[in-house]
């Protein structure tokens, strides 16, 4: 079973402000053409993760300004339809994932969406401290909740266990409960 969050889970204990890669251009995390974060640091610790380098918080390099200028340059091509957080935690790395995307917002607005994995539910992180408040905010989508390999389904887009959601956060934190995410070609068709 994986941990369950603590009051001292915070980002600020915890982060060193690594990220573990950076890909951009990719078609697998998140609807359409996007470039993907994946940062350093987790504490669940979920049984079966496929990413499970990421755990260490030292986990490969700091996160530079070169890179986030490389980052908001790649997601200005007209083809990118957004950003995409993962990790390790990105709720345990907000100094990272907010100043890079408060920068998306400042340049892009909602032009730009972004998703984000955590092992954090929703409920948990409308509950949580400022700055995972902060973060929730400025997403689109939010897949959440832990990886349990009990509940394992690969054939579930954008999650790997039955419990996980994928989640359209304006529209859940408007209803102040979780609303599951519609994808764009059901809600062009609808």
């Amino acid at each position: 079973m994986p941990r369950d969050p603590q009051p001292g889970w915070l980002a600020e204990r915890f982060s060193q402000g690594h990220v573990a890669d950076y890909k951009p251009f990719v078609f697998v995390d998140g609807e359409g053409v996007r470039c993907s974060l994946y940062v350093s640091g987790c504490l669940f610790a979920c049984e079966g993760c496929f990413n499970e380098a990421t755990w260490s918080f030292r986990y490969g390099t700091p996160y530079t300004g070169e890179l986030e200028e490389r980052i908001l340059a790649d997601l200005a091509h007209e083809s990118v339809q957004g950003l995409s957080l993962l990790g390790g935690e990105p709720f345990l790395n907000t100094g990272v994932c907010l100043r890079l995307v408060r920068r998306l917002r400042e340049q892009h607005g909602r032009g730009k969406d972004v998703w984000c994995w955590t092992g954090y539910t929703f409920e948990e992180l409308r509950a949580g401290s400022a700055d995972k408040q902060e973060l929730l905010a400025g997403l689109d989508v939010l897949v959440d909740g832990r990886f349990e390999n009990a509940h394992r389904d690969l054939t579930l887009p954008f999650r790997g266990s039955t419990n996980q959601r994928v989640l359209s956060v304006p529209a859940s934190l408007a209803a102040g409960r979780a609303v599951a995410w519609t994808p764009a070609r059901e809600a062009r068709s609808a």
